[in-house]
């Protein structure tokens, strides 16, 4: 080795959140944990915004994307308003030629979403959505195992889910999660991890017959539920449902039947039958999670609700900040799990279109465009 030589120092790329709930619970730890440093946080209100960086250890507090960009040289924004803000956001951060990672639901609708692929393709940035739960071991496993032909093609699937969210007094859920002119309503806010999860196991959605229900939600306007029979470009048939308003304790069924064998999820395992019989599907070191990074001092992280959801979403979104991290310095993300981009965002907003569409029609069969 050359005495002389200097190896180059490796910094932490400067990072900007947009954002103040769900911003500062996940964004914030896990950009961190990442190795981003987090040099400014973007807020509504200028007070609370203030308050909110420091309890989270952020230097600085703006009201103002733009202005924020110039005064701490960001390279790069994590925007996770409610959707409705997502999109001048979005393009006031490329604009500036900085790299984006954004929250889902992508957008308001896929109109909205394809302009905000394409600028991102014009400034040549690195774009990623918030489908932090491809990273979650179970799914990633699942997904692992269907790509590498364990079950043959997919031909059948059921996913079916019963949570007591909105029928809970005790659980105090982010408003836009059901206000749909927030870019929220149930689907909106659950449906989009669904339909990415579903896209990005078994394929494209080619069609579908959908209702939006509420079974316990007060809010007029905003179903908490969604009930969906899809097919998908390769033929598979299937159903998708999920009821936030259920009471009684957690209900999951995860199930996919292909043309040699069948996967499915019990629990936090994943089961793989075919003709020799039944297996557990071990989850590869790769896919496996880290801890999650310690919460900040934001009194909110001591509440049930922050608990509860930073439970499920803290480590996996960690996978995502680190694999957003090595695309921005030029590098190859260390797992295999495939990275959720602009691209799928918009595939994911044309399938929700589709489902509302169908929804306000009685349930009428919608086709997707093809490709």
């Amino acid at each position: 080795m050359n005495p002389n030589y200097d190896p180059p120092v490796q910094t932490a790329p400067p990072v900007l959140v947009v954002g103040t709930g769900f911003g500062c619970r996940i964004q914030v730890p896990a950009l961190r944990a990442a190795g981003f440093e987090v040099v400014g946080l973007v807020g509504a209100d200028p007070a609370r915004t203030a308050e909110r960086a420091a309890a989270n250890g952020v230097a600085q507090a703006f009201v103002d994307l733009d202005e924020a960009i110039t005064r701490t040289n960001a390279v790069a924004v994590a925007v996770a308003p409610p959707p409705h803000l997502h999109a001048p956001l979005v393009l006031t951060a490329l604009a500036r030629g900085c790299h984006v990672l954004c929250e889902k639901p992508f957008a308001r609708d896929g109109a909205e979403a394809r302009t905000m692929l394409q600028a991102a393709q014009r400034a040549g940035v690195v774009h990623l959505v918030g489908h932090e739960f491809r990273w979650t071991p179970e799914r990633a496993t699942l997904a692992r195992a269907i790509s590498q032909g364990r079950i043959g093609e997919p031909r059948f699937l059921t996913l079916t889910q019963f949570l007591q969210y909105a029928s809970s007094s005790d659980v105090q859920l982010p408003p836009w999660w059901l206000d749909p002119q927030a870019g929220g309503g149930w689907l909106g806010a659950a449906g989009s991890h669904w339909v990415d999860w579903i896209r990005s196991w078994a394929g494209e959605f080619a069609s579908v017959s959908a209702a939006l229900p509420r079974v316990t939600c007060p809010q007029e306007g905003a179903e908490d539920s969604f009930v969906v029979r899809f097919r998908l470009a390769n033929g598979a048939e299937g159903v998708l449902q999920q009821t936030a308003g259920a009471f009684g304790p957690l209900a999951n069924t995860v199930r996919i039947a292909g043309t040699d064998g069948t996967a499915w999820l019990d629990g936090e395992t994943v089961w793989i039958a075919d003709r020799q019989g039944t297996q557990e599907a071990q989850t590869p070191p790769d896919l496996a999670l880290p801890p999650p990074p310690p919460a900040s001092s934001d009194p909110r992280q001591q509440t049930a609700e922050w608990q509860m959801l930073s439970y499920v979403e803290l480590a996996p979104y960690t996978r995502l900040c680190e694999a957003w991290r090595s695309l921005i310095e030029g590098g190859a993300p260390a797992s295999g799990v495939p990275l959720p981009t602009f691209a799928d965002g918009v595939a994911c907003m044309e399938v929700l279109d589709a489902i509302r569409v169908s929804a306000a029609n009685g349930g009428a069969l919608v086709n997707l465009p093809a490709g």
